[in-house]
């Protein structure tokens, strides 16, 4: 229940009555945009309950915002899952997992700016290695090096690469979404997409070429292609 005093709970609902608190936060960060909009008080209110009953759930209010992140990540991990489709390639699986990050990030914007507020403490950057959402990025990099289509290695650096992606293009869309980036789903798309398929052309170069290096691989597979490279795609 949410919204009105609610009548007094039966014993052992207290997992419920956790979870609803949670969801009353998160719809506070939802409609005020901001962490500091929202108070104990507030919560308490739409709920239903007095601050103390919210008090027995979480000690402070830094303690609800951090469990509603939690919970953020966690639903950032189950979108992240739902979007895997073994039928396809892992490359594509590595895009599919970056649009539902973005997705993510667009529909639950301020849960996503406090899940990636800068941060120094070695525990958040363990939360975070650990999380499902980052694992599965990791997995499905394994298996692009498994496959050839990424050069094998340590996958950490490549997650990040991939992460940071992701990120720059979902934060840019949520800070500055009058910008003329055209349809937002389709922008993102086509930088994912960019994003996975060069660095596979990177590892397949070889090395760390330069944009010019770059360009010259280019244009000697185009004079050794008898067909348009897009026309070879097609087939």
């Amino acid at each position: 229940m949410i919204g009105g005093r609610r009548p007094r709970s039966p014993r052992g609902s207290g997992a419920q009555l956790r979870e609803e608190i949670l969801r009353a936060t998160a719809e506070l960060l939802s409609r005020t945009g901001h962490a500091d909009a929202v108070s104990i008080r507030a919560v308490s209110e739409l709920v239903g309950v007095s601050a103390p009953s919210i008090y027995r759930h979480f000690a402070d209010k830094d303690e609800l915002i951090e469990a509603v992140v939690a919970q953020a990540f966690e639903d950032l991990s189950d979108a992240l899952r739902a979007a895997i489709d073994p039928s396809t390639s892992p490359m594509t699986r590595l895009r599919d997992q970056g649009m539902a990050y973005i997705r993510f990030a667009l529909q639950h914007p301020e849960q996503y700016r406090l899940a990636t507020a800068p941060t120094t403490s070695r525990g958040a950057v363990d939360q975070v290695l650990s999380s499902g959402a980052f694992q599965l990025f990791a997995g499905t990099v394994r298996e692009c090096m498994d496959e050839g289509t990424i050069v094998a290695g340590d996958p950490l650096p490549v997650v990040l690469q991939m992460w940071a992606v992701a990120h720059g293009i979902a934060s840019l869309l949520i800070a500055k979404p009058y910008l003329p980036w055209g349809e937002a789903e389709a922008t993102a798309d086509r930088v994912m997409s960019a994003a996975c398929v060069g660095h596979a052309v990177l590892d397949l170069i070889g090395g760390d070429p330069t944009p010019d290096e770059v360009t010259g691989w280019i244009g000697r597979l185009r004079e050794n292609s008898p067909a348009p490279l897009t026309k070879g795609l097609a087939q």
